[in-house]
């Protein structure tokens, strides 16, 4: 089901993050990770929202863009899903280059969500059923966000 909201302010970016995680935490588990995928130009909102996304699961770590690390991890409490990892693509030259971190393994685990920064870097390696979230930056303030559901990428 696709959904689309424009915010106006990164407190705005952050609730609709927020209200995200809340949704995704109510759904049953599957056999494997909850995948989203964000897509969209620097300064589109992404991390913005995964700040909210973050407060959502009820994390209280400060959330920021892991670009050089590639990757960080949350604990969830207290919900069936137990482990948040935040993964920025930015960085990545080849899909292949992700997979040395470990990701096959942390999208099979069913207890896990995985949020992809610049996920059309490893888009041949998403997973089929992941959620994908589009950014576009239309001006200081104002982000267009669209949760499109599950897209199948082709090229």
């Amino acid at each position: 089901m696709k959904k689309e909201f424009i915010t106006r302010s990164s407190s705005e970016t952050k609730k609709i993050g927020e209200k995200m995680a809340k949704e995704i935490l109510r759904k049953p588990l599957k056999k494997t990770a909850f995948v989203i995928g964000l897509l969209g130009d620097l300064g589109g909102g992404k991390t913005t929202f995964l700040q909210g996304f973050a407060k959502g699961l009820g994390i209280q770590e400060k959330i920021l863009s892991p670009t050089f690390v590639l990757m960080k991890r949350f604990q969830v409490i207290g919900y069936r899903f137990q482990t948040f990892y935040h993964i920025d693509c930015y960085r990545i030259q080849k899909p292949k280059e992700i997979l040395d971190l470990g990701f096959e393994k942390i999208i099979f685990g069913p207890k896990n969500i995985v949020a992809v920064e610049w996920a059309e870097r490893i888009r041949k390696i998403l997973p089929k059923d992941a959620l994908i979230v589009k950014f576009k930056f239309i001006n200081k303030n104002k982000r267009k966000i669209e949760s499109c559901g599950v897209v199948v990428y082709h090229k």
